[in-house]
């Protein structure tokens, strides 16, 4: 029995001297930002296509089945939240919009607003607001939004169809349409293909998000402005209508690099942000601002964008460059239980992810779902932001880094950009490495300026900082950014 107690007490101490010496765990992004998981009622489908809170905090729901749900104490802790069926019989709402006592909401075919008149928590009256464009009878042909732009009207997109049109061929698919408060329709961009995403910023611009394809080389970011043409030829025959005001898209060349489709087409806009195939996920859907001045962490200001493929959450930060938004894309938060097609914030500046794979595969280990994302408080070591200067690009960090942040040979450098073609997606083309000629760290260690060597207008320009720690010694959370740099910063 001594011998036993004996060796007892010395594995103990052996294990003891193995947890000290012990490399500390990596952090993980778990460690910042925390998953809670919502409990689903049996016999509730919650393929979540559209969330709006309500100024009680209550989160409205909306399931491309055509319901709409309430939920009660959506904030415990354990995600034991209360379903109560509100509404039910929309044809798949993609979207739900809070506005004057309304929920407006995108429907296949119309765009509704809905209402509970006497305060019993159930929808009384539904009214079509707008219904001029037309369906061909293909199962893809969604309608996303609305969301309010700074003019008062509503704005939405409408997903080209993909395959046969038995009805035949419908006007305006592939277009972002404004709705006057008087039920008109005004066309207003075209050439988009799979506009899963659509918001409004917080200084007023409207942008959405487009899946990777045919004549769409890498998903996107891009910005809404009257006339543009986003690079997909199938609805510009709906730009010969009268209703159309500006220059129909003509000649649309292929297999051209996309910094040169301007050369052919005037009104081509290059997007804001491209996400890398794979490495920034394959679908983006829905997105947000933080608006919340710090509740949710460090990066007050940026945007959010959700992912239908990984699961995932994509963090942005943009600048406006000679005219032009564009900026850098960063992983953000991985491992939702499916993919997300819609986010929004919660009363406790906690983040909603909805989520749906019907018809849309994904990665995660349910059909369906509603999660919400938590800032545990811990403010992890990443890069904050990257900005583009005349001769490089400008990095700040949300904690001091160590001297290596100035070694130039902590950070590597490639370019490409993408080919407009029929083809579904794009490689990645004409790829260079810039050379990283300098690293300047700022006198409190937040930021570091690169010189650079071999920029390019039109390219992504995709950057690793391998090198780069803390100065409390941990890596960078992610190392990886993303930079769409569309314009090149003139002089200093």
């Amino acid at each position: 029995m001594v011998i036993t107690t004996c060796g007892l007490l010395f594995a103990m101490l052996c294990f003891a001297a193995q947890e000290t010496d012990a490399e500390p765990r990596p952090p993980v992004e778990g460690d910042y930002f925390e998953i809670v998981t919502l409990e689903i009622p049996d016999g509730v489908v919650l393929e979540v296509s559209g969330i709006a809170v309500l100024s009680d905090g209550r989160p409205m729901v909306a399931t491309r089945r055509g319901e709409i749900y309430l939920l009660d104490d959506a904030y415990h802790p354990e995600g034991r939240a209360e379903f109560q069926l509100i509404a039910e019989g929309l044809q798949e709402p993609l979207g739900l919009l809070l506005h004057e006592g309304w929920t407006y909401v995108g429907q296949r075919g119309e765009l509704s607003r809905m209402r509970d008149v006497d305060g019993d928590d159930r929808i009384d009256e539904l009214e079509t607001i707008c219904d001029v464009w037309r369906v061909s009878g293909n199962y893809h042909e969604y309608l996303f939004g609305p969301r309010l732009g700074p003019e008062g009207n509503l704005w939405i997109t409408t997903n080209k169809p993909f395959g046969g049109e038995p009805f035949g061929q419908a006007h305006w698919r592939g277009f972002a349409l404004r709705i006057t408060p008087e039920g008109e329709m005004l066309p207003t961009c075209c050439g988009l293909r799979s506009p899963a995403g659509i918001e409004t910023s917080p200084w007023g611009d409207v942008f959405y998000t487009d899946n990777q394809g045919e004549w769409c080389g890498a998903s996107k970011l891009s910005h809404l402005e009257p006339g543009d043409f986003h690079g997909h030829p199938h609805g510009v025959f709906s730009c010969e209508l009268s209703e159309w005001p500006y220059e129909v898209p003509r000649n649309i060349p292929q297999r051209k690099l996309m910094p040169r489709v301007h050369e052919d087409v005037e009104s081509f806009k290059l997007p804001a942000v491209w996400f890398p195939y794979d490495k920034m996920g394959k679908s983006p859907a829905g997105m947000v601002w933080d608006t919340s001045e710090g509740a949710f962490g460090p990066f007050a200001g940026q945007l959010f964008v959700s992912d239908q493929h990984h699961a995932s959450v994509m963090r942005v930060c943009l600048e406006r460059v000679n005219g032009h938004w564009q900026g850098a894309a960063f992983p953000f938060r991985h491992g939702f239980q499916c993919g997300i097609v819609r986010l929004a914030w919660g009363a406790d500046h906690s983040l909603f992810a909805g989520m749906t794979n019907r018809g849309w595969g994904g990665l995660g280990n349910s059909p369906y779902g509603l999660q919400r994302l938590i800032w545990t408080g811990a403010i992890p070591f990443e890069i904050h932001t990257m900005s583009a200067l005349a001769d490089g690009f400008v990095l700040s960090f949300t904690r001091a880094a160590d001297p290596a942040a100035a070694d130039p040979a902590s950070y590597s450098l490639e370019s490409y950009t993408y080919e407009l073609h029929p083809d579904y997606g794009s490689d990645e083309m004409d790829r260079e490495e810039p050379r990283i000629v300098a690293a300047t760290l700022s006198a409190d260690t937040l930021s570091v300026r690169l010189r650079v060597e071999g920029l390019r207008a039109g390219y992504v320009h995709e950057l690793h900082a391998p090198g780069v720690r803390a100065a409390s010694g941990e890596a960078l959370l992610h190392d990886a950014a993303y930079y769409t740099l569309i314009e090149i910063p003139r002089g200093e």
